[in-house]
């Protein structure tokens, strides 16, 4: 039967600011969505993936990546414009796509009957790693921040930030046996529970995007049942009643999730270790746990246990 690895992932409590760098007039905004009758500031699956590949590039572990980010250029390279999802681990994790015109426009040929006009050609693949998007714990107030560039000042040297403090939570899903080198799962594990520069305004801020508490769910199910199931109530305390009540109901095995971080501390992870859930107060230690099964349950290279 085929594996499938699903996570949910809670960041720490800070200040986020704009990550994209847009701006409504003099305004730099949050991207924001109705989540639940409220309003809630987002951040893009494509920002944490981008953030996953920084990693991979920079971690100094010996992975290939193809689309690389040159900080003197303040823009991506790429090692194969034709890409390659056996050298490169972006391009087996996170997908690819590159499509090209017909070589001869169907407006500079005299058109004859019956004859199809050029087309161009794509060459793309699904990535198998799928993140949701982040969304805020709480809702967004309308914080803003006003500020004043150095120096000679001008028309847009006044200029006001939307701050939100608050954690964001989000999910993903892999199937390793789509990869094309199964033990690409051992960085992704690896890379998502290290990530720090997913956020920020043009790097004037800083949030920490590892996470603070985590679920982790290793099974044959298709389904991941888990995402989105933190919730922080009105004191800022961070409940998992929906994970609870999904491990009592019978559609979660127990012994499929690895719950950690800052919730295991709690009435709801005291809850879900009695329910026979594997519970572990730190992140990096229920990471490197679960890559030992994984590991053998994919029957790849022992991976050794790096945390003391």
């Amino acid at each position: 039967m085929t594996f499938h690895l699903f996570g949910n992932i809670l960041t720490g409590y800070g200040t986020a600011a704009n990550n994209r760098g847009e701006n409504e007039g003099n305004i730099t905004t949050l991207q924001k969505l109705l989540w639940k009758g409220e309003v809630h500031t987002t951040v893009s699956s494509e920002a944490i993936r981008w953030a996953l590949r920084y990693y991979w590039q920079t971690v100094g572990n010996g992975y290939e990546v193809n689309r690389r980010w040159d900080d003197d250029l303040n823009d991506n390279t790429w090692q194969n414009t034709n890409f390659d999802d056996t050298a490169f681990i972006d391009d087996d994790v996170l997908g690819f796509m590159k499509a090209e015109g017909a070589k001869l426009e169907a407006s500079d040929e005299p058109k004859q009957k019956g004859k199809k006009a050029p087309k161009g050609t794509t060459t793309a693949k699904r990535g198998v790693l799928e993140v949701t998007r982040a969304v805020s714990t709480t809702p967004y107030s309308g914080d803003l921040t006003f500020n004043a560039a150095s120096g000679k000042k001008g028309r847009t040297s006044l200029y006001g930030t939307e701050v939100h403090a608050t954690r964001y939570q989000y999910g993903f899903a892999l199937t390793p046996d789509r990869l094309k080198d199964k033990s690409r799962i051992i960085p992704v594990l690896d890379g998502l529970a290290s990530l720090g520069e997913v956020a920020g305004n043009h790097s004037r801020f800083l949030y920490d995007f590892s996470p603070d508490s985590l679920v982790l769910r290793w099974t044959h199910d298709f389904a991941p049942r888990i995402l989105y199931s933190f919730e922080e109530d009105d004191e800022g305390q961070i409940t998992a009643f929906e994970l609870i009540r999904r491990v009592e109901s019978e559609d979660i095995n127990p012994q499929e999730l690895w719950v950690a971080g800052a919730i295991a501390s709690t009435s709801d992870g005291k809850k879900l270790a009695q329910l026979g859930v594997n519970v572990l107060t730190g992140i990096k230690l229920v990471v490197e746990t679960l890559k030992q099964r994984i590991a053998r349950d994919l029957e790849l290279p022992v991976v050794e246990l790096t945390t003391k």
